[in-house]
């Protein structure tokens, strides 16, 4: 035998391996991301502020400003969760760790992005047809039941929407952390995203749920919730990362 193993052994790459978690795991997510945002609280605010006016500047554009936002939002997304693995850690956390996933498979994180740019023009689209069809249903019917096809259309496009959404969310909602960390390949670290997303649909939908009630509550004052409401959501989907991904 020619062949000779070499020590230390090099550990098997990570494939992305989850697990089921009780349901109630979301609020103890939502507990972590609150004390990760206790721990440095300037920090981020600071990315959060920088985050948000950013991501505005480049919306300004019509349509392919809204593109390149779309397709930026998994690249800040690992720089959110590198955020919260530096917090308490050597090196310390730090505003510039915002830009750390174009320094790192920046490329396989914008693929993300076009997935994820992708499935919410596509939904957009959607929705417009079937709300425009139902406008104009109505208008051709005309009085009370046209008014009626015009609210049926509406309504059949927000819960077309809503379910559609659904596998858009799951398979992206893992997929920044897994890229940027376990360096996978997009599509590998999506479908991983929608496994694990699909194994936990219960805490997810309840973690869903509370993210939108509390996003209602944090654009009312001009929007100066979300400097709060983002911190702990990324360190809520930091610790759920953590928590439903075996060797993390």
């Amino acid at each position: 035998m020619n062949e000779t193993t070499e020590f230390p052994l090099e550990p098997a790459p990570f494939n992305g391996e989850s697990r089921e978690v009780d349901p109630g795991a979301c609020f103890d997510w939502l507990q972590q991301g609150w004390t990760m945002f206790l721990v440095n609280p300037g920090v981020w605010i600071g990315s959060t502020m920088l985050l948000l006016i950013m991501l505005m500047a480049i919306s300004i554009v019509p349509f392919f400003g809204q593109i390149a936002a779309h397709l930026l939002v998994p690249l800040f997304g690992a720089g959110m969760v590198q955020i919260c693995r530096h917090m308490g850690d050597e090196p310390q956390a730090e505003i510039a760790d915002l830009f750390a996933g174009f320094r790192h498979n920046a490329g396989q994180l914008v693929m993300v992005g076009v997935f994820f740019a992708a499935g919410v023009f596509g939904l957009a689209f959607i929705a417009f047809l079937l709300v425009s069809g139902g406008v104009f249903g109505g208008v051709v019917t005309g009085k009370i039941a046209g008014f009626g096809i015009a609210l049926g259309g509406v309504m059949l496009a927000g819960l077309v929407v809503a379910i559609l959404s659904v596998p858009v969310i799951m398979a992206t909602w893992f997929a920044p952390a897994l890229v940027f960390f376990h360096d996978m390949k997009p599509a590998a670290a999506m479908r991983a995203s929608f496994d694990a997303g699909a194994k936990n649909w219960l805490a997810m939908l309840i973690f869903g749920v509370f993210l939108v009630v509390a996003l209602f509550f944090a654009m009312l004052p001009l929007g100066l919730g979300l400097l709060l409401l983002l911190p702990i959501f990324s360190g809520a989907v930091y610790a759920s990362y953590r928590d439903i991904f075996v060797g993390t």
